[in-house]
Parts: structure tokens; C-alpha cells; sequence
């Protein structure tokens, strides 16, 4: 069994990325309120995505684990990405 190593990451990260989350939360309600068109929703689910992939990142660790587990969350959103993709083209063409 391989050792583990311990990371130690300080307060001011947890605090630069919570002011980047709120940052971005309040990005995303701004968005609402402006007229994008079609583009409204690919902003907002790109401001979504940087919050996802900012709390994997840090609050889950993902950034200190092994190679292993990132690549298993990789392969996760691929396959949600793909079932997104399939059902978004099933209710296009209905």
C-alpha cells in the first residue's frame, strides 16, 4: 500500500475561491437580467461549469488526489455530457 501524502492548504485559498464562487454567482444572475438571446443559457452554463470544476477542485480535493480519481470524474461528465448531448438532440428533433 502506498503512502499517502497529506496536503495542507490555508485559509486564504478557501477564501480566494469562495469569493471567485460568489463572484460567479452573482455573474450568473446578472446574466438573467440582461438579453443574450439564445446565448443566456450557454453563459449560464458556463459560469456553472467554472463553479462545478472550482468546487472539485478545492473542496473536494480533487486537486491533491491521484491521477486515478480525476480521471474516473472525467469519465463521469463525459458520460453526462454525452447523455446531455443525445437528449438535447432527441428533444430537437421530436
Amino acid at each position: 500500500m502506498e503512502q499517502e501524502k497529506h496536503h495542507i492548504v490555508g485559509y486564504k485559498v478557501y477564501i480566494y475561491v469562495l469569493l471567485a464562487l460568489l463572484v460567479l454567482t452573482g455573474l450568473s444572475v446578472a446574466v438573467t437580467s440582461i438579453e443574450l438571446g439564445a446565448l443566456t443559457v450557454a453563459v449560464a452554463l458556463i459560469l456553472a461549469a467554472t463553479k462545478g470544476a472550482l468546487v472539485l477542485t478545492y473542496f473536494m480535493h480533487l486537486k491533491f488526489d491521484s491521477l486515478m480519481f480525476r480521471v474516473m470524474v472525467s469519465l463521469v461528465l463525459a458520460v453526462f455530457a454525452v447523455v446531455l448531448v443525445v437528449t438535447l438532440l432527441d428533444y430537437l428533433y421530436m
